[in-house]
């Protein structure tokens, strides 16, 4: 039985699969499998996946009979994954060789802890863009609330926390916060997490893909705010950072690139 269970979900990856994948299995801890669920691509990703399943018997290849979005997708991965910790990895991302053994050692060390995460660069065609370097520390229940949480990709997190609150949630109003919504049911469930305030992998974001986000995503992400701040009993003035990602939302593309380039610069 291995010690870390790394889950993937691929759809439609192709580009920077191989890579993403590579830098799981280069690391520098080896006690893991990698479990990747296929959700229905339909360019190349299956064909990629099963040359590399042939070349490391680590890997183990799961395929969705229909596409179902990440949630339900690293679901079917964390029920075939026997490992004591669960790592996450995106088919995009690179991880840094010395992550998991580094994330190994705190959760070890640290039995107090559920979660532990790591700081990142973004990345896209034209190299290296920005850094994202969460302070090192533990998130406070308010933390996760405000947003200030944990790299999803980045984390690595015991499973008997992730099975106690039944993995991540499929419901509609989850949308794409699917990271955000895990963080608070964990917090909600009395487990907290810890940021090592170390960058240890490589994130691919466009620089300019803020400006993409349909807005439909930020009602949801209003909407789970607004049920996580009154489940957590947090205090009234923290009510209106529910209201944030609409506001955002309506802002100038020229102001949101300006503010990206400014808190996420190198």
């Amino acid at each position: 039985m291995p010690k870390v269970s790394a889950i993937m979900g691929v759809y439609n990856g192709s580009k920077g699969l191989r890579r993403a994948v590579e830098s799981i299995l280069n690391q520098t801890f080896s006690d893991f499998e990698l479990i990747i669920c296929d959700d229905k691509s339909t360019d190349n990703s299956k064909t990629i996946l099963q040359e590399l399943a042939l070349q490391d018997e680590r890997i183990i290849l799961l395929e969705n009979e229909q596409n179902l979005r990440l949630s339900k997708t690293l679901n079917n991965c964390l029920a075939v994954a026997s490992g004591e910790y669960i790592a996450r990895m995106d088919d995009d991302d690179i991880a840094y060789p010395e992550r998991f053994e580094k994330q190994v050692a705190f959760l070890d060390g640290q039995p107090d802890y559920a979660i532990v995460g790591t700081g990142r660069t973004f990345y896209d065609e034209s190299g290296v863009w920005g850094k994202d370097v969460e302070e090192k520390g533990e998130r406070t229940k308010t933390d996760i609330f405000l947003g200030h949480t944990f790299v999803h990709p980045s984390v690595m997190m015991r499973k008997s926390a992730l099975l106690a609150v039944e993995g991540y949630s499929t419901e509609a109003i989850i949308g794409r916060a699917e990271d955000y919504d895990l963080w608070c049911k964990l917090y909600f469930k009395g487990y907290k997490g810890y940021n090592l305030g170390e960058i240890l992998m490589d994130y691919y974001e466009a620089q300019h893909s803020f400006s993409k986000r349909q807005y439909k995503y930020r009602i949801n992400e209003y909407k789970l705010a607004r049920m996580w701040h009154k489940k957590m009993e947090l205090p009234f003035k923290y009510s209106l950072h529910s209201f944030r990602p609409l506001i955002v939302g309506l802002f100038p593309k020229v102001l949101l690139k300006k503010y990206h380039e400014r808190v996420f610069k190198l």
